[in-house]
Parts: structure tokens; C-alpha cells; sequence
């Protein structure tokens, strides 16, 4: 009998350890990072000062050789480097000039297309020709003397504080966001050894570490933090890959452990950071590198009967949606006057621009947009924020729409700067064939819309951490009257899932578009903008009717 009563117990065992094989997912631990180095050599460039170079040096922190070893194939900046000597200018506040400036193309250029050393390091791996694709920033010691308080929210502009620091980065997240082809580390700056401002240093690498992203919702992993800072207080403080996992552990200082007889960290230091930054540098590639974004793509949203409208509850959104902006069910956007219209006084343009019952892809109304406007005049409807939006935690914007024919020229424009000093950035477009019988859906990345070219620096990229406005627009050549009606409903901020296209997108035929060129630029690489789904048997002239593509101003 007692032999009998433990069959109970064994097989209750049994089952959970077939429960447990059966879930791998419900060990907290199961999921492993990949931290070996790439199959193939990568290009890396690394932003950086003093401190930076130290590191990189062969028989200081062997940074450089160290790399090497791992597949990348490194170069860097250093003073004096680039465009405007930008290479000078590495403090906390200059990330904005870099990143998020009217000056940020011609010094992004630069530092992807750079492959020179700046410092003293072995190379040992040929260049593999191509762009830089990792780029590497760090600010020097002195960044570390943050003013403020430890928790401090984000301020409204760049300057050496907790608040002015989370302004910074915030504020360049939006180009990170708008080039998720490439992976940015960020290297945070060394401590002081001085400890007035070593509680907020603290503070201000901890928020980068854990809150930076998810406070902004930013689901791209394009963007890492290495904690430089951290390493380099305690000998017991690391940030590492452990057993697989990431590992960040805080010491018991906030001060710097490894002095080099000043603020420049140590031999030792520095090594330690080499040990310890290398697998986290390979997980960080590993990451970005499985989870790399489809390019957005211009799709019919499900068919329905001839004559029907899809029937409320809304219809679901697609599965690449972050958020809903609006979806024209009565609910003003916050912070607006709702959408407005604007159109050129002295002419005899018609505008008229509100929901509609009736007509919607999901709910019961969209946004009909009712037009007739005048030759070689404008018109515009959209909503204006009273203070800037920070849009960057998503890739672009997304919206159904339908239009009484197909063929009709429209602008999709956003604002950025601030509320009194807007700046104008727009996707010139047409309706798609299908559309005056169906609701297709528009999906546009933040790299496909540029800077207007009646205003400064035109073809400069949008800023997503600065919106102050959205509208839909039109802008009519000398010679020609146009009028329609275009309808918009579920206008989204657009994540990074999938769009549910299954053709895998390098089957799909693109139509290569170019950004205004700059004066004085070098010519860059044209990359194909849009796929096209489903467009492979058609005759051109359809697929250009399905594209996306920008018109030049007449």
C-alpha cells in the first residue's frame, strides 16, 4: 500500500515537469542575449573626448584592439573632427546640435560615411566598405557635475542639469526613431571624483539606464546604454552579461574608484569597462539585428461588400499601431482646437473639413476633407498643439483613407519646432488606385517626411520629439483648378510590429525617391522609399498610382 501511495505524488511530479518543458517561457530565466561577436565585420564609429580616446588605446583600455577582435571595424572622432569642428563639442547639451539640428544632416553624413582613427588603436580588419552602423557617444567627466535635484522631470531645454540632461535625450530620441537602420549606444559620462553633484549623476545614469526608453515608450532596439559611469565607481559595480542576462549592479559609491591621479580614469578602470562592455556591445547587435523594422508600405484595408460600410465596433487597427491620435468619434485631440481649416485669402478656393456619419473605416464617422481650390493657391485642415508633443516613441504616422477618385494630389504635412515658430515638413502623395472604392491604409515613416523646401535647410529630416501640428493639404500649379473629396479615419502614431503584409519585402518592387538635395551636400545613396504590395504584374503607370511618391512644386 505504501509503494501504491507514491504513484500519486510521482506522477503529479511527472506532469509538472512536462508542464515546465512544454513552457519554457514561464521560467523568468529561459530567454538567453546572444553575446558572441557578429558572423560578419560591422562598422562602428565612437564619439568622443579624452576619456573616450584613453580607452580606445592600445595598452591603456585596448578598447580599439579589443573591438577588433569582436568584428568591428572601428574608426572615431576627436577634437577638431568634422563639419564645423562639431567634433569639439561632445558635452550633454551639444547631443541636440548632432542630433536634432538643422545642422544634423550634413554632421550625420559625415559621421556615417567617416572610417579614419582619430586615437591610437590597432586595426587589423579591412574596411568592409558601406556606412558606419553602430554609432557609439559619450560625454567627458565634467558632465557629470549635473546641477539640480536627483529627481528632477525633464526640463524644456539643453543645459547641464538632471532636468536640462533629460531634456537632451528625449528631445534625440525622435532622429534615433527616424533611422532605425542604425544602432546608437549611448556610453554614459564618467564620475567625478568630487562628490557635490554625485547624487545626481547617480540619478541621471540610473534614469537612462531603466526609464529613458519606456518612459517615452520607445519600442525600436536601436538604442542601448552602456553604464560607463556606473563600472567605474565600486569594483563591485558592473554592467555585464551574466549566465546570458544583463546584469546591472550599483556599488556603494557614487564617485569615481579608478583615478589615473585626475578625473581620467585608470588603467584599470578603463580595462574593466573593455571587459565588460564587449558581450553587452554583442547583445545590443544581436537585439537590433533580429528585430529589424519592414519598411513601411501603402496597403488596401480588408474588402467589403459593394456598397456597405463596415459596421461599429471600430475596426481593428493594424498591427504595426503604437496609439490612436484620432479617430473623428467626436473627441477633440488634447491640448488642440481640434482640426481647423486654413486656405489663401483673395481666391475663390472652398474648404470644407469635418467628421462625417456614415462614412468610416471602423466607428461610425471619419474626417471628410471636401475641397476646391483655386490655380496656383492652397488649403490646408489640421490641429496645432499648443505646446510641443513628443511623437518619438513611434516610427511615423499612420491613417485609412478613401477619395471620390483616385489620382488626386494631397500633402501630408507635420509641424515641428514650437508652437510660435512652426516649421513645415511634408510628404507630397496621390490618391492610390482602389482607394475611390475602398479605404486603404497609409503607413509613413518619419524619414519620408521633409523639410519644405520654401523654408531653411529643405530636405532636413522630421523631428518627432518637437510636433506641434498635422494637417492635410494641398498646393495647386498655375494652370490647373483641383477639387475632390478625400476621407481619413484612424489616424495612429505607427509602432514597430508588423503590417501583416506576408510577401517578404525584398520580393516586392520599389519606386526610388529622393529628398531634395542640399547645396554643398554630397550626394547620398537614393534608397527605394516604398514596396509596393502586390504591384509586381502591373503596368508602371499603376504602380505609381499605388506608391507613394513626391511631386515637385510647380
Amino acid at each position: 500500500m505504501k509503494t501504491l501511495g507514491r504513484y500519486p505524488i510521482i506522477l503529479f511530479v511527472l506532469t509538472a515537469l512536462l508542464l515546465m518543458a512544454a513552457f519554457p517561457q514561464l521560467s523568468p530565466n529561459s530567454q538567453t542575449d546572444n553575446s558572441n561577436p557578429p558572423d560578419e565585420v560591422v562598422k562602428l564609429i565612437f564619439i568622443h573626448h579624452s576619456t573616450g580616446e584613453n580607452w580606445l588605446t592600445d595598452g591603456y583600455g585596448d578598447l580599439g584592439r579589443t573591438l577588433g577582435e569582436n568584428n568591428y571595424f572601428i574608426s572615431d572622432t576627436n577634437y577638431g573632427w568634422g563639419p564645423d569642428s562639431i567634433g569639439d563639442r561632445t558635452d550633454i547639451p551639444n547631443w541636440t546640435e548632432w542630433f536634432a539640428s538643422d545642422n544634423t544632416p550634413t554632421y550625420m553624413s559625415a559621421v556615417f560615411n567617416e572610417s579614419g582613427q582619430n586615437s591610437s588603436y590597432t586595426r587589423t580588419l579591412s574596411d568592409p566598405g558601406g556606412e558606419n552602423e553602430i554609432v557609439m557617444f559619450k560625454s567627458c567627466f565634467p558632465n557629470s557635475a549635473l546641477e539640480g535635484s536627483p529627481n528632477d522631470p525633464p526640463g524644456t531645454y539643453d543645459e547641464l542639469s538632471v532636468s536640462g540632461a533629460k531634456y537632451v535625450y528625449n528631445t534625440i530620441l525622435g532622429y534615433f526613431a527616424a533611422h532605425p537602420d542604425k544602432l546608437f549606444v549611448v556610453i554614459t559620462a564618467p564620475p567625478l571624483s568630487d562628490s557635490t553633484y554625485a547624487e545626481n549623476a547617480r540619478a541621471f545614469n540610473q534614469w537612462l539606464v531603466d526609464d529613458w526608453l519606456r518612459e517615452n515608450n520607445y519600442t525600436l532596439n536601436n538604442v542601448a546604454v552602456f553604464d560607463f559611469y556606473n563600472i567605474l565607481t565600486d569594483p563591485n559595480a558592473h554592467h555585464r552579461v551574466k549566465d546570458g542576462q544583463i546584469e546591472h549592479i550599483t556599488g556603494t559609491r557614487n564617485t569615481l574608484y579608478y583615478p589615473s591621479g585626475d578625473d581620467h580614469p585608470s588603467v584599470e578602470g578603463s580595462r574593466k569597462a573593455t571587459k565588460e562592455f564587449l558581450p553587452m556591445l554583442n547583445v545590443f547587435y544581436h537585439r537590433w539585428k533580429e528585430n529589424a523594422p519592414l519598411q513601411p508600405v501603402l496597403e488596401p484595408a480588408p474588402a467589403t461588400e459593394a456598397g456597405t460600410q463596415p459596421e461599429p465596433p471600430a475596426a481593428p487597427l493594424p498591427s504595426g499601431t503604437l496609439s490612436l491620435l484620432d479617430d473623428f468619434e467626436g473627441n477633440a485631440l488634447a491640448g488642440t482646437s481640434g482640426w481647423e481649416s486654413y486656405f489663401q485669402d483673395n481666391t475663390d478656393t472652398q474648404l470644407g473639413c469635418a467628421p462625417e456619419s456614415g462614412n468610416a473605416h471602423g466607428g461610425a464617422a471619419s474626417l471628410k476633407f471636401e475641397f476646391d481650390v483655386a490655380p496656383n493657391s492652397w488649403a490646408t485642415c489640421g490641429f496645432y498643439f499648443d505646446s510641443a508633443q513628443n511623437w518619438s516613441a513611434g516610427q511615423g504616422v499612420s491613417f485609412y483613407l478613401r477619395a471620390d477618385r483616385a489620382g488626386l494630389p494631397f500633402d501630408v504635412d507635420l509641424y515641428g519646432g514650437s508652437p510660435g515658430g512652426r516649421s513645415t515638413y511634408i510628404l507630397r502623395m496621390e490618391t492610390p488606385s482602389g482607394s475611390e472604392n475602398d479605404w486603404m491604409l497609409v503607413e509613413i515613416g518619419w524619414a519620408d517626411i521633409l523639410r519644405t523646401e520654401w523654408e531653411e535647410n529643405p530636405g532636413t529630416p522630421f523631428n518627432p520629439a518637437e510636433v506641434t501640428g498635422f494637417s492635410i493639404g494641398l498646393s495647386t500649379p498655375e494652370q490647373e483648378r483641383i477639387s475632390g473629396r478625400i476621407w481619413v479615419d484612424d489616424l495612429s502614431l505607427l509602432g514597430t510590429a508588423g503590417t501583416g503584409v506576408d510577401t517578404p519585402p525584398e520580393t516586392l518592387p520599389m519606386v526610388a525617391t529622393s529628398a531634395p538635395e542640399q547645396p554643398g551636400q554630397p550626394e547620398q545613396p537614393r534608397k527605394p522609399l516604398l514596396p509596393c504590395s502586390g504591384a509586381i504584374a502591373l503596368p508602371l503607370s499603376l504602380v505609381l498610382g499605388i506608391c507613394l511618391w513626391r511631386r515637385k512644386r510647380e
